[in-house]
């Protein structure tokens, strides 16, 4: 980055929110990845509007970190420019059977306000460990729901730093995308439409999804959660396990004994590790069964 554009930058942010060379290790769930060059702590929406109009103007191309639940940065980390939620967009407010929720929320809190309020329809949200703008690009869901039955509508911000709201049957969702995958746009706030419930039957619902959660899936190892997306017409796990996949490590990667659609950091992976164990995954279930498994995880930097 020139001197010209961080001095650009500082006249928008205070220099405490410009981190340099900041590991990404501390900011995914794999907990792997080398330094970002530069990373930009955003806390208000006049912030994020200037930052995006004047990055957009001199086209200088920026990632948007969400919580980190989704995404596998390189060991050699990223020679660009990571834009960090935070402040005004971490909140949330309950009105009615609403919950209006800013981009980095995590949206477990929420989905545990929700039931604080005795609202019902978030329960299956309860475990996921993404934000709330994260869950919005990737129709994020789990046991039977996903955010297309619970948003009202995105305000999101444009490449012009302009604020535009989508209403539901605008965002596209379908699984594992939305109009937002791919594109410019900036989430910054949801609206969830819930309904009434009973707190105590709320809460045990979402007590018997973490217990499934627990039994199922290999929650005291670092990963990104599910590492591929279902098949149409099969499961990606069972896929693995069939190939005679299951334990297979290489490094301190491994595909998880407890479900093979998870691959896991055993403590001491490398991103490179967990790379390997992907392809080699995607490689032998293609030669065994013909099916092309498609990554959920997103991959940041060189491979």
């Amino acid at each position: 980055m020139s001197d010209e554009v961080l001095q650009a930058i500082k006249s928008i942010l205070p220099e405490e929110r410009i981190l340099e060379n900041e590991d990404m290790d501390a900011h995914t769930t794999f907990r792997v990845g080398g330094p970002a060059r530069f990373m930009l702590i955003v806390e208000t929406g006049e912030e994020l509007s200037s930052i995006v109009k004047y990055l957009n103007t001199i086209r200088r191309e920026f990632f948007l970190l969400g919580n980190g639940s989704n995404l596998l940065v390189s060991d050699k980390g990223y020679d660009g420019i990571v834009l960090r939620l935070s402040g005004e967009f971490a909140n949330h407010e309950v009105s009615g059977e609403r919950i209006n929720s800013g981009a980095a929320a995590q949206l477990s809190v929420v989905a545990r306000a929700a039931a604080d309020n005795s609202l019902t329809g978030m329960e299956f949200a309860a475990g996921i460990p993404g934000s709330v703008g994260g869950a919005m690009v990737m129709n994020a869901g789990a046991f039977g729901g996903d955010m297309s039955m619970i948003v009202e509508s995105v305000q999101i911000m444009d490449e012009n730093g302009e604020i535009l709201t989508l209403e539901n049957d605008t965002m596209e969702f379908g699984y594992r995308r939305s109009v937002i995958k791919g594109s410019k746009y900036i989430v910054t706030n949801v609206t969830f439409k819930l309904s009434q419930g009973d707190r105590d039957e709320i809460l045990a619902a979402m007590n018997e999804i973490a217990e499934k959660r627990r039994q199922k899936q290999p929650l005291e190892y670092a990963s990104a959660g599910s590492t591929f997306k279902r098949p149409e017409g099969y499961y990606a796990g069972k896929l693995i396990m069939d190939a005679g996949l299951r334990g297979f490590s290489i490094g301190g990667a491994r595909v998880s004994d407890k479900h093979c659609g998870f691959v896991i950091n055993q403590g001491y992976a490398s991103a490179a590790d967990i790379y390997d164990v992907i392809c080699q995954v995607q490689e032998r279930v293609k030669d065994r069964f013909g099916v092309d498994l498609e990554r959920e995880v997103i991959l940041l930097g060189d491979f």
